[in-house]
């Protein structure tokens, strides 16, 4: 669609009052699972962040890589078990994880952002002791609970103005390493870095009260608001666990936490520098 310099120009007066609200603010973005798997879609929102950081906003890229461990797996002949939503992870699996979200995925995300003039640099939660953790149930093997964040090396990255781009591995002092749930890293570290807003990327359009009409969305759920929300059935299955690490963020001291669709282009753009907005946006009331 062709537009002209007069609708260019009120785009960015329109965007203007959203670019002071976040410049020189923390944005956590976590990125992952189905929403990752399109390259186009990619690509676009390696473009967003890109951009986000050119005007001023200290973007961390907080990311899984759930479907490229099961294809992993898969390839090595090893079997993919769940418990309550949470891969089952022995040693064995472990290195594979570590191996597929610090090295494949985590490096690929740091080319892409690279490529389209940003600066980034990749690091695991074990990088500095940035995430520590222990095990979380025994039945689950290495997942691992998050024990404690150490935001100071993201700080100084941020600080010289590169993207930190971080895979979600915990370890302890023992030098065991654990496999981490990515909303739950995702919004420990926006909470310790006390970010003005969590991006929780999905496959979703955000948090609908009839799930089969997407002219449902609910833009804005206060956090008070969401247990009645998960009794009336609104809220369930798998959204439960995502919507209680986006209340956490809230309480840890993040100002705004959203749940947009991924497989919308420039959707972190769309929610954070426009009127419009996309998703559902979680806040402290």
């Amino acid at each position: 669609m062709d537009i002209t310099n007069a609708q260019r120009a009120s785009i960015l007066v329109e965007a203007l009052p959203y670019i002071q609200e976040y410049t020189g603010k923390i944005a956590v973005i976590k990125y992952g699972g189905n929403a990752m798997i399109d390259e186009e879609k990619k690509d676009s929102v390696m473009r967003d962040i890109v951009l986000l950081n050119l005007i001023g906003v200290k973007v961390v890229l907080v990311h899984g890589g759930g479907p490229e461990i099961t294809d992993m797996l898969r390839r090595v002949g090893k079997e993919s078990r769940f418990v309550n939503g949470l891969r089952v992870t022995d040693r064995e699996t472990v290195e594979i994880v570590q191996m597929v979200l610090a090295g494949k995925v985590n490096k690929s995300l740091v080319n892409l952002i690279q490529n389209k003039g940003g600066k980034a640099i990749g690091l695991s939660g074990m990088d500095g002791h940035l995430i520590e953790a222990t095990i979380r149930d025994p039945e689950l093997g290495y997942v691992g609970e998050i024990t404690s964040v150490n935001v100071q090396p993201l700080l100084d990255m941020l600080d010289r103005g590169y993207i930190p781009v971080v895979s979600t591995l915990g370890c302890d002092n023992e030098g065991n390493v654990y496999n981490i749930n990515a909303d739950t890293a995702a919004a420990k570290i926006a909470g310790a870095l006390r970010a003005e807003c969590l991006i929780s990327m999905t496959d979703i359009c955000g948090i609908l009260r009839d799930k089969d009409d997407p002219s449902t969305l609910i833009p804005e759920i206060g956090v008070s608001e969401a247990p009645a929300l998960v009794q009336q059935g609104i809220i369930n299955g798998g959204m439960i666990p995502k919507v209680e690490c986006c209340i956490n963020a809230i309480h840890w001291g993040v100002q705004k936490v959203f749940i947009l669709d991924g497989r919308i282009p420039h959707a972190i753009l769309i929610e954070t520098l426009t009127d419009e907005g996309l998703g559902t946006m979680f806040v402290n009331r």
